[in-house]
């Protein structure tokens, strides 16, 4: 019989969630507003100081980054899990003496499931693949952002960049499972309750990447990522989707308009599922023609199709739904 949460334990999870979404969306800019707001007071020296260590530590992002385990155990994470709640189900095992790529779908408004089960160990994910090193690879921009770098940094996560990932399959010994949300800031326009669309077609350079280094390919599928929010869809051509798309080609990401429980400000108390999949053994070629890349894309989509359809009905999917993918 599954024990009734009390009101104290609910209230730690509302907490949590309403952490996460902060740092999602505002604590970036708060850091930044931070540092430079101290240059026009007594305490310059510290923003002066740090900044000073910023353009030193410049480039840790993309060589390996600052890890910090105790960061990634935090119980806050735990809570967050429970306030879905997350759940990572393994199908198949990670060889600790390779190396993998995981592609995160889809990316939703905030990337819950990925950022939960990937960047935390608070879903068991060195217990359920032991001897692998989990580690999420995110836009390069947000590492520019003083004092926030340094959190995020010590959750695991790295810049996306070329330079980065070379780095972390090159430099950092086997068993690293790197995993990238593959649709990126443009997946999440398409995200919505209901709808299971992916943007992976044309996007092929961590193909090339996995045949460069000889990482095989693992397809991560999170079931409910996109149902925590209801957003506002701008219809292709509106003024609202050329001012996102404005802002995805200036910063990198594009701004959701979107709402959820509790005056329309934390997500919706919805079950997310992912699914991490048998990995497609990909061979090491340090100059993969393009033929070879698109194999091994159609492989991958193949793959992650397969995924999905095989796990949608236990995680909660009808049997009708399908996988969109452009």
């Amino acid at each position: 019989m599954k024990q009734e949460k009390t009101q104290w334990k609910l209230f730690l999870e509302t907490l949590s969630a309403a952490q996460w979404e902060f740092t999602f969306v505002l604590l970036g800019v708060t850091c930044l507003t931070l540092v430079v707001s101290l240059m026009f007071t007594s305490l310059w020296p510290l923003s002066a100081l740090y900044f000073v260590w910023l353009v030193k530590d410049w480039h840790t992002p993309e060589r390996g980054g600052r890890r910090t385990e105790f960061v990634r155990n935090w119980r806050v994470w735990g809570h967050l899990r429970d306030y879905f709640p997350i759940k990572l189900v393994k199908t198949a095992e990670l060889n600790p003496k390779k190396n993998y790529i995981l592609g995160l779908h889809p990316h939703g408004i905030m990337c819950a499931g990925g950022f939960t089960c990937f960047s935390t160990e608070s879903c068991g994910f060195a217990e359920a693949f032991p001897g692998m090193r989990s580690t999420v690879a995110v836009l390069a921009g947000l590492f520019r952002l003083p004092l926030f770098r340094e959190y995020i940094m010590s959750a695991g996560l790295l810049s996306v960049s070329r330079a980065s990932l070379a780095h972390v399959l090159s430099k950092s010994g086997k068993g690293i499972a790197l995993s990238i949300v593959i649709g990126g800031a443009e997946e999440s326009l398409f995200s919505s309750p209901g709808v299971n669309t992916v943007v992976m077609r044309h996007r092929k350079g961590f193909v090339r990447v996995a045949l460069e280094y000889g990482a095989d390919l693992v397809p991560v599928y999170s079931f409910g990522e996109n149902e925590l929010f209801r957003q506002v869809i701008f219809s292709e051509g509106s003024m609202g989707r050329r001012l996102q798309d404005l802002f995805k080609r200036l910063i990198g990401f594009a701004p959701c308009v979107f709402l959820g429980d509790r005056f329309g400000l934390l997500p919706y108390r919805t079950p997310i599922t992912s699914v991490v999949g048998a990995p497609i053994a990909v061979p090491k070629i340090l100059v993969p023609t393009e033929e070879e890349v698109d194999h091994y894309h159609s492989l991958y989509m193949e793959s992650l199709s397969k995924l999905f359809h095989e796990h949608k009905v236990s995680c909660g999917l009808s049997e009708s739904h399908e996988l969109r993918i452009i």
